[in-house]
């Protein structure tokens, strides 16, 4: 059987379908179907609410259809159908969600007095209605207004319904049982229709105190102010507050913000980035938003607590992003706003975010995390943020007004202004990759143009506030000539060096652009003038030339339209020839530009960063980042975004990279560590070895592959493999700190350059060592050639007439390894004698590690000495007047190209440890070798064969 509270659900339900049938029927059709079309923009927003409210309204009336049927099919069959089977049990929250729907379309309805203003466009029609009225809605008075008519009439039904719905189900709750099957389905339908009541009475409540605030308001604040979504939560009116420092004759709290009323001017905060801090007495709290502080002051600790509540809770509800269920501040979720928050907002006050929006990550009212902001004029920038500033990594479009261009920065912030390393792309097409201060250039970096452009150019070097100001490389490409020197306030200034793309070298000083006084300059023939120039190194003035057949002229020089050079000096053509290296071989920049400050810009960061413990989240900023293309360059300025590489993972790494140095201290496993580290371009030392590199290619490939710069680049290759040596120390110490361990002693000179040349150098070489190399195949091209004649000519002997030719004595001739041919004869044999040491040596050029390559000409000596002894039949040391002819043998059949430029780039690169050892004495007998090979042309012409 069913019990008499299912019987009276029924009837219930019975009742409130008929009322939303009547209301649908006698007040929402009317009011929509035969209003006219509003005008205003009012009028409009009004019609739209009323349609919103019949569709509602209509959805509760087929939920409670729904319900009804349910009911009548459970009173027909008690037996077959249970209790269960009931809408208001198994679907409660469904039959809640539709309540709140209809609760928030109406109340919509009532804040902007939507009804009134509907009844007031067709007034006479609801007149002859209000009979009608007065019979469907008991209590109406036949002076009330109509629009309050029809505000009755749709909240007593709902009202009624709910509160008897609720005490019904707690009947049929204490009815069934403890023990029964649906008491749960129960229980929760009953509180959901109880906490229904409370949020109902709530929302009307603040409905029609939003309404009745209109009407204390001017004209022009309501129509600032009123919107269906606005409900008052609090007025000062109610408990008085006073505004500090701002000025407010009143404070209102809406459910989405706080508005301060000064006469006819409007200030809203958006609750979304209101912060609420305590207040410094029991009267007072302080509110924090984007733009302004300011505080709540009440009368006494009551009022206090009463608005910091208010503002607290609408805060959270506002973030939560619906109502609080069943009452403002009682929801599940904490009743403490975060103080970390996602928003957007657009900055009114003056300053550089003026007019600007910002979206993205807050905290306590400043921007703080990743966030976007975007000007009117175009700008644009999307990065990481911290206290209200830019700080971290971000890229920055600036719209140029000339043409539909951009200017892109990807750069480290600080405090609001570039600072760290960035790459920027201009709309001129020239592209920074350095470091920057304060908004400006500054520290190393390198700026070029593409050749496209009227005037192409490219600067490697120092900056200075944006100059170009201490050491620096810029190539001219209209003049075809680099400059390698000093820089001041963005022009030449101090001692330089300027290389043309004809192969002429320049060395004096600058000032203001401009060479002064006197300069010598080297010519590609090699003549060698000292004096003064004009900027296009032309002669002019006093000045001294030195021929390369020795001859000097020395006078007055001068130039002009259509008469060339002329001069009037003193032609000595009795001086003796001079010493073929000193103009061909002279150096040009030893002793002017430090080496150990020539590139201090790219050490410095690297410097910074250990000092500062080497942290990933600085590694970046001091380090630089890695862009793989000008593709992505490109993209980058386009979609506002730049891959990385992960930089989030910095820190993580840093601590892996760390751990392995501490691991990693033997020699053998030190060697190869920093090899890895090396060639890994994310990692600190691989990075810094690749700044490296592009600073020796700017000055030294190109129009800068002079044989003059070859003393620069030498000591430049050292140095770098020195200031690697000290990164890898550095890093190594930090390593030993962070595990609390004791930091290792400071080495002393001959260590650390014992420690340079055994693992540092070898592995650092090989990056730099294409361009040195060239330059020490051009300083030395000259006696290369002459060998290389030498070589061809000494191949032309079969290995007897060679050995008989260089006086090699006969009893040390390998004659034993020979195996001859039928028809053969010794005389005819051809590169056999010493094979195995001859394949040695021409493995020299298989590396470039200057130490191997000394063991390979090590080698060679074994073999020499081993062929020797084997001949003997016992073991035999060579003399040096044995041993030389027997070396010129091997290199003579070995042919190794450009012998001399690999003899002087081992001397150069060699260990100070090796001199007057083994690998000195070989190769000093090397060096011995090559000079009396360029010679063997000269005593081949006396030969009856030749």
């Amino acid at each position: 059987m069913c019990s008499p509270e299912e019987a009276a659900l029924l009837r219930l339900e019975e009742v409130f379908s008929a009322t939303l049938a009547r209301i649908n029927s006698f007040v929402l059709q009317p009011l929509l179907e035969a209003a006219p079309e509003p005008s205003d923009p009012w009028g409009r927003e009004c019609l739209q609410l009323l349609q919103q409210l019949h569709r509602s309204s209509q959805q509760l009336w087929e939920v409670t259809e729904e319900s009804l049927h349910s009911l009548q099919e459970r009173l027909r069959h008690p037996d077959s159908i249970s209790l269960e089977s009931l809408l208001l049990l198994h679907s409660a929250d469904h039959v809640l969600q539709v309540h709140l729907e209809y609760i928030e379309s109406y109340t919509s309805c009532v804040a902007v007095q939507a009804f009134q203003k509907a009844v007031k466009r067709r007034s006479e029609y609801w007149q002859g209605q209000r009979k009608a009225l007065q019979q469907f809605l008991s209590g109406m008075s036949s002076e009330g207004s109509v629009g309050t008519a029809l505000v009755q009439a749709l909240r007593q039904p709902l009202t009624h319904h709910v509160q008897h719905c609720m005490l019904l189900l707690l009947s049929l709750r204490d009815a069934v049982g403890e023990s029964h099957p649906t008491r749960e389905l129960l229980v929760h339908a009953a509180t959901v229709f109880g906490n229904l009541q409370s949020f109902m009475r709530q929302e009307l409540d603040q409905a029609m105190a939003t309404q009745a605030l209109w009407h204390t308001l001017s004209s022009r604040l309501r129509d600032v102010l009123c919107t269906p979504a606005h409900r008052l939560l609090q007025d000062s009116q109610d408990i008085p507050v006073t505004v500090t420092p701002l000025r407010a004759e009143r404070v209102l709290l809406f459910d989405d913000a706080l508005v301060l009323l000064q006469g006819h001017s409007v200030h809203t905060f958006d609750l979304k980035l209101v912060w609420v801090e305590p207040g410094q007495d029991g009267c007072m709290f302080h509110l924090l938003t984007p733009e302004e502080e300011f505080s709540l002051c009440s009368k006494d600790p009551q009022g206090r607590v009463a608005w910091q509540w208010k503002v607290t809770q609408a805060v959270c509800q506002t973030l939560r992003g619906k109502k609080d269920f069943p009452v403002l501040g009682a929801g599940l979720e904490p009743s403490e706003p975060p103080i970390c928050r996602c928003g957007a907002y657009t900055f009114r006050a003056e300053g550089r975010f003026s007019q600007a929006t910002y979206e993205g990550e807050w905290y306590g009212g400043r921007p703080h995390g990743k966030g976007t902001l975007k000007w009117p004029d175009g700008r644009n920038h999307v990065g990481d943020f911290c206290q209200g500033l830019e700080h971290g990594f971000g890229i920055r479009l600036v719209p140029q007004a000339s043409e539909d261009k951009f200017d892109c920065y990807k750069c480290h912030w600080r405090e609001g202004s570039m600072c760290g390393y960035g790459i920027c792309e201009y709309s001129t097409s020239e592209v920074y990759k350095g470091y920057f201060q304060e908004g400006l250039r500054h520290g190393f970096g390198v700026l070029e143009s593409t050749p496209q452009t009227p005037q192409p150019c490219r600067y490697t070097g120092h900056w200075e506030r944006g100059q170009r100001s201490g050491y620096g490389v810029q190539d001219d490409g209209d003049r075809g000539e680099r400059y390698i020197g000093m820089w001041q306030a963005d022009q030449r200034h101090g001692r330089g060096v300027v290389v043309t793309q004809a192969g002429v070298c320049y060395q004096g000083t600058f000032q203001a652009d401009k060479m002064v006084g006197p300069g010598i300059l080297l010519s590609e023939d090699d003549s060698l003038y000292e004096g003064t120039f004009t900027r296009d190194l032309t002669f002019v003035g006093k000045g001294k030339v030195t021929f390369p057949n020795g001859f000097t002229l020395e006078g007055s020089f001068g130039s002009g339209a259509g008469r060339g050079l002329h001069t009037q000096g003193v032609l000595d053509t009795a001086a003796l020839p001079p010493d073929p290296g000193s103009t061909r071989k002279r150096q040009l920049g030893l002793g002017v530009f430090p080496v150990e400050s020539r590139w201090q810009g790219v050490y410095g960061p690297f410097q910074d960063f250990v000092q500062a413990g080497c942290p990933g989240d600085l590694q970046e900023a001091l380090l630089g980042f890695h862009v793989q293309s000008s593709r992505e360059l490109r993209k980058s300025q386009e979609y506002l975004c730049c891959e990385r590489t992960h930089p989030e993972d910095h820190a993580g790494r840093m601590e892996d990279i760390l751990e392995e140095l501490l691991q990693h201290r033997a020699p053998e496993a030190l060697q190869q560590c920093l090899r890895k580290a090396l060639s890994n371009s994310l990692h600190p030392l691989g990075k810094l070895l690749r700044t490296l590199m592009l600073t020796f290619q700017a000055t030294y490939s190109g129009i800068g592959a002079n044989k003059h710069l070859q003393g620069l680049a030498q000591e430049e290759v050292k140095q770098h493999a020195q200031e690697l040596w000290a990164a890898y120390r550095g890093l190594l110490q930090v390593a030993l700190q962070c595990k609390g361990q004791a930091p290792e002693e400071d080495q002393d000179a001959e260590t650390r350059d014992l420690q340079v040349h055994r693992l540092m150098l070898p592995l650092v070489l090989p990056s730099f060592y294409s361009e040195l190399f060239t330059l020490y195949l051009l300083l030395h091209e000259r006696e290369d050639s002459l060998y290389s004649q030498g070589i061809a000519n000494l191949s032309l002997f079969p290995d007897t007439k060679l050995l008989e030719f260089l006086d090699v004595q006969k009893h040390l001739w390998p004659l034993k390894d020979l195996t001859l041919t039928t028809n053969q004869r010794y005389s005819l044999v051809r590169d056999e004698c010493f094979l195995s040491a001859t394949e040695c040596l021409q493995k020299m050029i298989t590396t470039v590690d200057p130490r191997e390559k000394l063991e390979v000409l090590e080698r060679t000596y074994r073999e020499i000495e081993a062929t020797v002894s084997r001949m003997l039949g016992q073991e035999h040391k060579l003399p040096m007047d044995d041993l030389l002819p027997l070396l010129v043998y091997v290199v003579s059949r070995a042919q190794i190209q450009h012998l001399g430029a690999e003899i002087h780039l081992i001397r150069d690169m060699m260990a100070p440890i090796h001199t007057g050892g083994l690998y000195d004495f070989l190769l000093t007998a090397l060096e011995s070798c090559y000079e009396h090979i360029q010679k063997e042309d000269m005593r081949l012409h006396r030969l009856p064969s030749r």
